[in-house]
């Protein structure tokens, strides 16, 4: 009982320090409301009002009719240029797409000389490089069939393919990227809570007092786990009912509560982690640059951005000792699929075993590191 005391006393110590740090405190009000709100909405789902110049040497009616097709809101009013303005226009970003219409171009598709037309673009706007791009070679080539069709319409198919779309049915982006966004500030700021809060008793001298207090470095460690990780966890369930679902108006197809409760065995994990890089750190400057070490692999190689089938072997492999990597893949589950217990049980045993783990490697160095200081 003395002993769950002093964890319970030291955690509530913990969430007075943070309380009168507005630094911490802005940043995780930040994380968990506009920074959500601006992951969902920021990148837009479609093609909008993207720059395009044309170069039209033909002047004839299929090039007008390719010309009125590139049309708001996809993109902005095409502007007619010169051929040797190009370069120019281009060079200085004015254009993202710049297309390249010859002479004799009308002439040459009735006759079937298959002539070859010139689409010049800037990838260094990679968004609507990659979507743009494809998206005018499929007005040019409708375009053409049509004119040389003389009629507007497809051709029936052999095979009528059935799409359905599970899960996100209007693949809407702001349902990924909300719920993506909390998933990683979960991570994020776990860490840094925890790591900052050994710092700050470091830096204001503190944890000399806790050395003579009849506190053992392990309850030391839980107290700063348990009062970190329930300031993320709150943060994180008000973040899903206020922001995503209310403002966002994202349907959560799963248990809340599940996801909460595999939430709480991740951040075991990583406030853990969080303890053990402030321990390797001497101030707050180097902790800051091991978060950028670790966290943004983590982030990057959990799943969450790309599937992990389409990495190396070597990095899935070496993935599968990161705590993120289970918890993308049982809260996406969660939270998109709608999964149970019975889904997600592997990567419960999975972040348990992780945080164990973490817990002792952290609890041994922290150990090690007052040792040093006594």
């Amino acid at each position: 009982m003395s002993r769950a005391s002093n964890i319970y006393r030291l955690g509530v110590k913990e969430l007075w320090s943070l309380a009168r740090d507005p630094i911490m405190l802005v940043l995780i009000a930040y994380s968990f409301t506009f920074q959500i709100y601006i992951a969902a909405t920021g990148m837009p789902e479609r093609l909008s009002k993207v720059p395009i110049a044309i170069v039209d040497e033909d002047d004839s009616p299929l090039s007008a009719r390719i010309t009125s097709a590139l049309r708001p809101p996809e993109f902005m009013p095409p502007k007619r240029v010169s051929l040797s303005e190009v370069d120019a226009l281009l060079d200085a970003g004015l254009y993202t797409f710049s297309l390249n219409i010859p002479p004799n171009f009308q002439r040459d598709v009735l006759e079937g000389r298959s002539p070859a037309i010139q689409l010049n673009v800037d990838a260094t706007r990679m968004s609507q490089a990659f979507t743009g791009s494809s998206y005018i070679q499929q007005i040019v080539i409708g375009e053409i069939n049509e004119f040389v069709q003389r009629y507007r319409g497809s051709t029936s198919p052999e095979v009528d393919l059935a799409l359905r779309v599970r899960f996100n049915p209007a693949l809407t982006q702001a349902w990924f990227g909300s719920l993506m966004e909390i998933i990683n500030n979960v991570t994020m700021l776990s860490i840094v809570l925890a790591g900052a809060a050994l710092i700050r008793e470091r830096e204001h001298g503190t944890i000399e007092h806790l050395l003579v207090m009849p506190v053992t470095p392990g309850e030391i460690m839980l107290s700063k786990i348990w009062s970190m990780g329930l300031v993320v966890l709150l943060a994180t369930a008000f973040s899903l009912y206020f922001v995503v679902q209310r403002a966002l108006n994202v349907p959560i197809e799963g248990s809340v509560a599940l996801f909460l409760t595999i939430a709480t065995l991740h951040l075991f994990a990583t406030t853990s982690m969080g303890i053990f890089m402030a321990t390797v750190a001497r101030s707050m400057p180097q902790f800051g640059l091991l978060i950028m070490l670790i966290l943004l692999p983590m982030q990057m190689l959990s799943g969450g951005m790309t599937p992990r089938e389409s990495m190396p072997v070597i990095a899935q492999n070496i993935m599968l000792v990161a705590p993120t990597t289970h918890f993308v893949s049982a809260a996406q589950a969660i939270l998109y699929r709608g999964a149970g217990f019975d889904v997600v049980w592997p990567q419960f045993i999975a972040l348990t075993i992780i945080g164990l783990v973490f817990f002792a490697a952290a609890l041994a160095h922290f150990r090690k590191s007052i040792s040093q200081m006594s």
